[in-house]
């Protein structure tokens, strides 16, 4: 008997482990847009090699593209020049290949839009600004809170994007 209850006091334990690991999963995929988001806005590189290190496991295309995204900031912020190319074409064909796996993504076409806006003429990225915009506009109300309070204040220092276009006609 006494083994007995040890066994259903080992199963309940572990299946309690698995639920809170699934909560935990839950709430730490909830807080990755957010750091995501804010390692982005930063111009801090230690904090942006943090959140490229959470992405190193990624195997869908969309965290590629928020790896892709990372990349191409971290290529704003690099000393030397090869190092800066190197990370911007890197993130470049993350960014463009996620985009490719999910054309609809409108997160990712708001991160390709600020990449783009920021990018220095030279790269010749620069080509789907509008259709980035538009499709932002577009679905800003479908996005989740996160993603539009990163869009409202990308809106504070954009040329491109502002926040009464966010905002529907009347």
């Amino acid at each position: 008997m006494k083994n007995y209850i040890e066994k259903r006091i080992a199963f309940v334990c572990f299946v309690l482990i698995i639920m809170a690991g699934s909560n935990t999963t839950l709430y730490a995929q909830k807080l990755e847009k957010a750091a995501f988001y804010k390692a982005m806005a930063s111009d801090n590189i230690d904090e942006i090699n943090q959140e490229l290190a959470t992405f190193a496991d990624a195997g869908t295309e969309t965290k590629s593209g928020y790896e892709g995204a990372l990349l191409m900031k971290k290529a704003s912020l690099a000393g030397k020049p090869k190092d800066k190319l190197s990370f911007f074409k890197a993130g470049r064909i993350k960014l463009e290949t996620a985009l490719l796996a999910e054309p609809d993504n409108t997160d990712l076409h708001f991160l390709r839009l600020v990449i783009q806006e920021k990018a220095p003429k030279i790269v010749h990225y620069r080509t789907d600004i509008e259709k980035d915009k538009t499709m932002v506009i577009k679905n800003f109300k479908t996005l989740s809170p996160v993603v539009q309070r990163a869009i409202v204040d990308y809106t504070k220092t954009s040329k491109v994007l502002h926040t009464e276009d966010l905002k529907p006609a009347e």
